[in-house]
């Protein structure tokens, strides 16, 4: 085994106590109650309950896992074979499409946590191809122009899109 770059050590005061935490499991939401039902008959309390079961986990855990989602498992298997393509080439090819201060959209991989490189990398994208951004109050209170985010796919793999 290799050295570690130094950018990937905490630093002793930012490193986890060595303590173990008992807890239930991962939060299940459950979108059964939106997923199977007339769109227009979907009750607000029901929305409004899981709007709140999302916010608690992702408070007192950062991650949830989704059930009763209706997407097909072929297609779950296809976006990862994509995504494992995508991950396994070669850095020089994922920095093609590398995100940056004008374009937040596309490949990453070297985010910070309490100043300390993270072990990942990540491919940010919208849904909604182009996503525009609401125009944000200036200091002065005068409106910026709205503007909008574009995702870019990359060549390879040609499936990943």
């Amino acid at each position: 085994m290799g050295e570690v770059d130094t950018a990937f050590v905490q630093a002793p005061e930012h490193r986890p106590k060595s303590s173990v935490i008992m807890d239930e499991g991962i939060p299940l939401i459950d979108l059964s109650p939106i997923n199977y039902q007339i769109e227009d008959a979907i009750p607000v309390s029901g929305i409004q309950g899981l709007v709140k079961e999302i916010g608690s986990a992702c408070k007192e855990w950062g991650f949830f896992q989704v059930i009763n989602h209706k997407v097909p498992l072929e297609k779950r298997q296809r976006i990862e074979d994509a995504a494992r393509k995508f991950f396994a080439l070669d850095l020089e090819e994922k920095l093609k499409v590398r995100r940056d201060a004008v374009n937040v959209l596309g490949y990453f991989e070297a985010e910070h946590t309490k100043n300390i490189r993270d072990w990942k990398e990540i491919y940010d994208f919208n849904v909604q191809e182009p996503t525009f951004i609401p125009p944000l109050l200036e200091p002065d209170n005068e409106q910026s122009d709205q503007f909008q985010w574009d995702n870019r796919w990359p060549q390879n793999p040609p499936d990943f899109k």
